[in-house]
């Protein structure tokens, strides 16, 4: 029992199927916009937390090294 559509009927359906193909398409384009994003995100901020890390750690070694030195000499 296929009913045949009238045309413009056929065309209004065809029209919202692209319609909908294309905001699927951009929704699944954003999506993956935003996880790229994030793992961006995520990235930056692991590298930035090893980086303060070596840098105390530095300044650390620094501090003692100066300090060990002073009470040699001292």
């Amino acid at each position: 029992m296929i009913q045949a559509h009238s045309k413009s009927r056929q065309q209004a359906e065809s029209a919202f199927t692209k319609t909908q193909s294309q905001f699927l398409a951009r929704t699944r384009a954003v999506v993956e916009h935003d996880m790229t994003v994030l793992a961006r995100q995520e990235n930056t901020a692991r590298l930035k937390e090893a980086r303060l890390a070596k840098e105390a750690d530095d300044r650390a070694r620094t501090t003692a090294a100066f300090i060990s030195k002073r009470s040699l000499t001292a």
